[in-house]
């Protein structure tokens, strides 16, 4: 492997000096005024590699296309590691220097229109085929740049396959067939990977068919199987940091877009303040996921999120209770595995603030019991229900 890797860098930087196609006579050429051997496997293998280099995702390439595989990283060089839904593996790839994980970094992002270089050394885009890709240089990143791809499920998955699966139990899967049956307004909550948005585009595709969904997201990751969906996908600045359009921006378009459901994929900013708005103008049913690591922690997570977009905090309290009926916490064992873990409903405090109060809590093993709020949550549902 070492050899091949010598052998690559020493006809990429010859072939650097005279500008052309990339093909295997040129790689030939090189590698005779290099002295070096020019068989049809090395020749082969030089090419291979400095295609692959030069193509879509390089030597990630494969990894994406793998069934199962919902994330690929990148530590620097050295081996590319996978998640199939039980964790980080190794993948069995690897990229050997500093100076391939860099340029691999920049190509891709470039391919999103954003740039990767020592002047903006962070990016995050989304690729053509959908990929959400995340890099940041060295020596920001240590012990290497970074690399990390989201890679969108082809299809979505239905509840039903998410209780084989293990993240809905039978007795869960009834309830949050009931919670969107009932066009309650509901938070999925969860941490990093913890599988937020794969139930929420299950839940959506449960959805009625008569029903419009308009989705709005950061980046699309949303697909949920349902006859009548309409995306909205915001974007950065270009090159010259002009044509954003954001979040908020783009809650406020879909409320004039006559939605039976409002769906903001990852509320992680301001645009929080019109989403709760839009939940509070009766457009029932609305959903979107956001990031906490408990269901309890909600309440503070959307006040610092509306503090910032200057919502007070009694103000953002009381929209959250009026706006949202049900979270659905999303957890993640130690052994990788995603499952709904708590249901819970929102409450007013003595001190006038939000809090969660549970309805059902999953245990590990699949046990669901019932919390606090368990017939408060069947008497709301039961109220929906005969609207």
């Amino acid at each position: 492997m070492g050899d091949v890797t010598a052998l690559v860098e020493e006809v990429r930087s010859r072939l650097a000096r005279s500008p052309g196609d990339l093909t295997p006579h040129r790689v030939a050429e090189a590698l005779r005024a290099a002295g070096r051997p020019v068989g049809d496997a090395t020749v082969l293998a030089v090419y291979e590699s400095l295609r692959r280099d030069v193509v879509g995702a390089g030597p990630l390439e494969p990894l994406l296309r793998q069934p199962g595989v919902t994330d690929v990283l990148v530590n620097g060089p050295g081996e590319v590691r996978v998640d199939r839904g039980a964790g980080l593996e190794p993948s069995g790839v690897r990229i050997d220097s500093e100076d391939s994980v860099r340029r691999l970094a920049q190509r891709l992002v470039a391919t999103g229109g954003r740039r990767l270089d020592d002047a903006a050394p962070y990016a995050d885009v989304r690729l053509p085929d959908g990929t959400r890709c995340h890099a940041v240089l060295a020596p920001i990143a240590r012990p290497g740049t970074s690399i990390s791809l989201r890679v969108p499920r082809r299809s979505g998955f239905t509840l039903d396959q998410l209780r084989e699966a293990g993240t809905l139990t039978r007795e869960s899967l009834e309830l949050v067939r009931l919670v969107v049956g009932s066009r309650l307004a509901f938070l999925v909550t969860g941490g990093t990977g913890s599988g937020k948005t794969t139930l929420l585009a299950s839940l959506l595709g449960a959805v009625d068919e008569a029903e419009r969904i308009v989705v709005v997201e950061d980046a699309s990751e949303l697909r949920p199987d349902h006859p009548h969906v309409v995306g909205l996908e915001a974007r950065p600045p270009n090159l010259e940091g002009a044509g954003a359009v954001v979040l908020r921006d783009l809650v406020r378009q879909a409320l004039r877009m006559r939605p039976d459901r409002l769906v903001v994929g990852e509320v992680r900013d301001g645009a929080v303040v019109d989403l709760l708005a839009a939940m509070n103008t009766g457009h029932e049913g609305g959903c979107g996921t956001l990031h906490a690591n408990s269901a309890a922690d909600l309440p503070a997570r959307i006040e610092a999120l509306a503090l910032a977009a200057g919502l007070g905090r009694e103000a953002a309290h009381s929209q959250l209770v009026s706006a949202v009926d049900v979270v659905l916490h999303m957890v993640r064992g130690r052994d990788g595995r995603r499952r709904l873990g708590e249901v819970a409903l929102l409450d007013r405090a003595s001190d006038g603030l939000a809090r969660t109060v549970t309805a059902a809590a999953v245990s590990i093993d699949g046990e669901l019991s019932a919390g606090p709020a368990a017939g408060r949550l069947l008497d709301l549902i039961e109220s929906r229900r005969h609207r």
